[in-house]
Formats: structure tokens, sequence, C-alpha cells
């Protein structure tokens, strides 16, 4: 019927804005223009992207294109921009000029809810109050929300997805645990389950290992890197400004320094050397070790 939106199967109305599911107002424009013929392996378009606030250049001139299966990061100091341009990836916000395509979709033409439906985003701030537990957690992925919505119960399919993307995450002896009493660690685990339940083709993680002690911070990137087994056509974007915190399958980089793109593209020709160190503004040394980065200072003649 004419004026009616369709609505899918499994997707929750959003509330707290983050996961996978609906949240954000809409954005006016032509629907029937909304879709944009980009190749069906490109997750992410972003051309000569803008943002300005308070007439202060946030980014300028960023370009990105993520395909299927490719797992990039986003690194630079802080107050390079890396979280701004996360949030035009995720269509949590809206570039100054440019353009931002979205699984095909364009910001500006679309209902940003629509487009986040399909984008799994994982925020270790995650606002959630209640303690409930973990299985509950993951399950609130479904419905976008804080908490279990009143009257809302779980298909089978979902409790079964649940359960596996659990499994997958090395947390099933912990299914039953409460929030409150899980590590910073698990917690951080369980938030990317939770946005992997509307089986999104893209996943955003935004400093995932931020206030993770060492056996935390390795179980996080030993989990991240199962998802490339489980989930093999599944695209991720990290921010981090830790090169340790690199999962060894991320497979390319972009380099961020005061707004501007510095380096992109596979990582063996980005994260090297001299092009992080220009980043970050010292002479830096790299090494890569079964699949994991190193970085130090140089040490002077």
């Amino acid at each position: 019927m004419p004026g009616r939106r369709r609505r899918r199967l499994g997707r929750g109305r959003g509330r707290d804005g983050a996961g996978g599911g609906r949240a954000g107002g809409a954005v006016g424009g032509e629907r029937g223009a909304a879709v944009n013929a980009l190749p069906q392996d490109v997750v992410l378009c972003a051309r000569d992207v803008h943002v300005v606030r308070d007439g202060r250049p946030i980014l300028r001139e960023v370009s990105l294109t993520v395909r299927t299966g490719e797992h990039w990061a986003l690194l630079g100091a802080n107050g390079a921009g890396k979280s701004t341009l996360l949030g035009l990836l995720g269509a949590r916000t809206h570039p100054s000029r440019g353009s931002v395509d979205v699984l095909g979709r364009r910001l500006g033409r679309v209902d940003v809810r629509e487009v986040r439906a399909d984008v799994g985003h994982v925020d270790p701030r995650h606002p959630l109050t209640e303690p409930l537990r973990l299985r509950d957690v993951v399950l609130t992925g479904v419905t976008n929300s804080v908490a279990r919505l009143p009257r809302w119960r779980p298909t089978v399919q979902q409790e079964r997805r649940a359960d596996d993307l659990i499994g997958t995450l090395g947390l099933a002896a912990l299914s039953g645990a409460r929030w409150p009493t899980l590590s910073q660690g698990q917690r951080g685990r369980t938030l990317i389950a939770r946005a992997l339940m509307p089986e999104p083709r893209l996943l955003l993680l935004d400093e995932p290992a931020t206030g993770l002690d060492l056996p935390g911070r390795e179980q996080l990137i030993e989990a991240l890197a199962s998802l490339r087994t489980a989930h093999p056509r599944l695209a991720t974007v990290l921010v981090t400004h830790h090169l340790e915190e690199l999962p060894p399958h991320t497979s390319h980089a972009l380099l961020l320094r005061d707004g501007r793109a510095l380096a992109q593209g596979p990582v063996a020709g980005v994260l090297t050397g001299d092009r992080v160190g220009t980043c970050f503004d010292l002479p830096l040394e790299l090494e890569r070790h079964g699949g994991r980065w190193s970085v130090r200072i140089a040490r002077r003649p």
C-alpha cells in the first residue's frame, strides 16, 4: 500500500542507538533514488568527505571504500577524526560535504534507521543499567534496546543464533551470568555477539579494547579473529590508536592525522614505520610476528 513502510522481521525499533537495530530519525530525500549502483561487493563508500563543526574542520577530503570480507583498521592519534569517520560509516552522522554510501544506500536520501538495521555497532560504553543475564543482553540485539522489551519473546531461531554467537565468542560458560558480574573483557565480547544478532553485513568497533587488562585484550582479539572463519563475508571497521590491539586478520588500514587521510590500503603497504611515524609524529619502528604488530620509538644512531 502507498505510504506504508516495509518492516523487516526480527528487527527491533531502536531506543539506544547502538547495535544493529533501527535508531534515530529519518532523513528527507527521494526514496526512489536512495539505492546507488555500486558494485555488489562494496559495503561502504565515502567520497571526498568533509565534516565541519562550529566552524572547525574535523574531517577533510576523506575517501574510503570497504568491500565484503575486508577488515579495516582506522588509526590515528586522539582527535584525528577516527570516531567522527566511524559515525559517518554507521549512519549516525552526516557529512558537511561529500557523499557516504552504506550498503548501497546514500546518506541524506534514506531513512537512516533502515541503514542502521543492517549495521552492527560495538561501543564499550554501552548504557546498560539492568542486571541482565549475558544471554539476555545478546538477545537485546534483536530489538536494539538496553533491556528486554515488555511482552517481547525471541523466536527459537533467535535463541539458537544467540547461543551460537555466545559459543563462537567463548562465552558459553557465562551465558547465565549477570552483567554486573562480568569483567570488562567479557562485556566487550558480549556486545560483539549482541551486535551480530541481526546478521549485519558490516560490524563497526569503536575502540573495543578500551579499559581492558592484558588477558581481556587478548581474549577480545582472539574472539574477533574467530569471526573471520565463522562469518567470512562480514566486513569490519575497527577504530584504535594502538597497533597492538589489531587482530591478525586485519587486511586494510587507514591512517588519519588532523582529519586527513595520510595513507590507506592493504596493511603491508600502510602499516610501516615511516607512515605510522608520520601519523603519530614520532620516529617509530614496527614489527609483525604471527600476524600481530608491535611498535617502539626508533633508536637514534
